[in-house]
C-alpha cells in the first residue's frame, strides 16, 4: 500500500506489516509532491509522493489509503510497485443520506463572491428559460421559446450540434438576460460518492447567462477586449470532497476554464465557521480560493488572460441558495433531476470571432523587443479567444461521472 520508513537501522517486523489479496487492489499513481531535495545541490536527488486510484470516478472503486511513495528517479516515469485498496462493497454503505447531504451543505456551503464590477452576473436556469431564451434547431432560422422547467428542451443523445440555445434577437431583452439576476440564482449540486464511497464529492454549479470579454494582459498592459472571449451561457463549478468517516472536508476543486486545482483546507478562507469563500472572476467567472489577479497563459512573460477576483456586495450563500439536482447513488426517485439536466446540447450559439485582426493591432501597440514573444505565446491563450462552440451543461461534462481534470 506504500512505503514503510522507520527510525531503527533494523528491518521492521514480519507483524508489523500486513499481506492483502491482490483482488482486493487496484492500480495507483502519483499526484502531489510532499517532500523533495535540491536536484541541483543534492548529490542523492529525492522525492516523497502523495498516491491515488489510477482510475477514479462515480463507478470506480480505487480507494486512497493515504500512504506515500517515494523516489530518487526524478526524470524518468517509473511504474510504481505499491498499489490501493479496491472497495467490493457496491452499496457504499458511507454514503450521506439525504438528510445528511443537506446537513453538509448547510455547514461547508461556500459565499461565492462575484468581482465589484462583474456585468455578467449569475441566474437560476428557470430565470433564463422564464425571460425569453430560445431553442434553435439546425436548418430552422426561427427560435422556439423554451418552457420555464426546460420540458422542450430535447433530451438525452449526444451533443450533436442540432440544437442550441440563444438570448432573444430584441435589444433590450438579449441585454437584460445578459446581465443575470443574482437575485434568482442558487447553486445546482449534484451529490457522488468519490474513492470508492470512502469520500462525498459535493459538486456546485454556477450558472451565468452570458460570458464576458476577456482582458489581455501583456508586461504591464492590459487591454480589454471587444468581443473576444464572448460567449451565451457559462457553467462552472467548484467541489468540496467530504471524508465519510470523520465528516470533515477533506479538499476543495476550483474549477478555472478548461482547467483548475485542488487546494487544501489549511490553504482555504473561510466566513461563518466552516463555509470557505469561493471568488468568482470577472466576466469569465473561473473559480479562484483568494482574491487577486491570476495570469492564464505565461506568468514568466507576464502574457495572458486576466482573470480578476475580489470581494464585493455579489455573493450567493451556497449554504442556503441551493437546489440538489442529482445523486444517483440515493436510488431511484429520491431527487427528481429537473428536466434541463438531460439537455446535452450546448447552452449558447457556435461562435467565430475575427480574433486574428483584433490581436495584430495589438501587436502593433507593443515595443519592438517584446512582439516576437507575444507571437508565440498567443497558442497559451484558451480557445474561447478564437472561436468555440457553446458550452454544453453539466450532465455532458466528463467530471459529471468522472473525476476532477487534476
Amino acid at each position: 500500500m506504500g512505503f514503510v520508513v522507520s527510525d531503527r537501522p533494523e528491518q521492521p517486523k514480519l507483524e508489523e506489516v500486513r499481506c492483502v489479496r491482490a483482488d482486493l487492489t487496484e492500480s495507483c499513481e502519483t499526484f502531489d509532491i510532499l517532500l523533495a531535495t535540491d536536484s541541483k545541490s543534492s548529490k542523492y536527488p529525492f522525492q516523497v509522493w502523495n498516491t491515488r486510484p489510477c482510475e477514479r470516478g462515480v463507478l470506480c472503486r480505487g480507494v486512497s489509503v493515504g500512504t506515500f511513495y517515494c523516489t530518487t528517479n526524478l526524470d524518468a516515469e517509473e511504474k510504481l510497485d505499491i498499489a490501493c485498496l479496491k472497495n467490493l462493497d457496491i452499496t457504499l454503505h458511507a454514503m450521506p443520506n439525504l438528510d445528511q447531504i443537506h446537513a453538509l451543505i448547510k455547514h461547508y456551503g461556500p459565499t461565492v463572491f462575484f468581482h465589484p464590477d462583474e456585468v455578467y452576473l449569475p441566474s437560476s436556469v428557470q430565470w433564463l428559460f422564464k425571460n425569453g431564451a430560445l431553442l434553435y434547431q439546425d436548418g430552422n432560422q426561427k427560435g422556439e421559446p423554451i418552457d420555464y422547467r426546460g420540458s422542450n428542451l430535447p433530451s438525452g443523445g449526444k451533443n450533436d450540434g442540432a440544437f442550441w440555445i440563444d438570448l432573444p434577437n430584441d435589444d433590450e431583452a438579449r441585454g437584460n438576460l445578459k446581465n443575470g439576476n443574482l437575485e434568482s440564482a442558487e447553486l445546482y449540486v449534484h451529490v457522488k460518492p468519490a474513492m470508492g464511497g470512502t469520500f462525498t464529492d459535493i459538486m456546485m454549479w454556477v450558472f451565468c447567462p452570458f460570458n464576458g470579454p476577456a482582458t489581455l494582459k501583456v508586461g504591464l498592459m492590459s487591454i480589454a477586449m471587444s468581443k473576444i472571449g464572448e460567449h451565451v451561457g457559462d457553467w462552472e463549478h467548484f467541489t468540496l470532497r467530504v471524508s465519510n468517516f470523520t465528516g470533515e472536508l477533506w479538499s476543495m476543486f476550483f474549477s478555472q476554464h478548461s482547467g483548475g486545482e485542488w487546494v487544501d483546507p489549511f490553504n482555504l478562507e473561510f466566513i461563518e465557521g466552516n463555509k470557505p469563500t469561493v471568488y468568482s472572476s470577472k466576466n469569465g467567472h473561473a473559480s479562484f480560493p483568494h482574491p487577486g489577479t491570476y495570469l492564464q497563459g505565461s506568468s514568466k512573460l507576464g502574457i495572458g488572460v486576466r482573470n480578476d477576483a475580489a470581494r464585493s456586495k455579489f455573493i450567493v450563500d451556497s449554504s442556503t441558495k441551493y437546489q440538489i439536482i442529482a445523486a444517483g447513488y440515493l436510488g431511484d426517485g429520491i431527487i427528481q433531476e429537473p428536466c434541463w439536466l438531460e439537455y446535452m446540447r450546448e447552452w449558447g450559439p457556435t461562435i467565430v470571432y475575427d480574433s486574428r485582426s483584433e490581436l495584430d493591432k495589438l501587436i502593433d501597440l507593443l515595443p519592438l523587443f517584446v512582439r516576437f514573444s507575444v507571437e508565440n505565446i498567443f497558442e497559451l491563450f484558451p480557445t474561447e479567444l478564437y472561436g468555440e462552440e457553446g458550452p454544453t451543461g453539466p450532465k455532458e461534462k466528463d467530471n459529471w461521472a468522472g473525476d476532477e481534470i487534476c
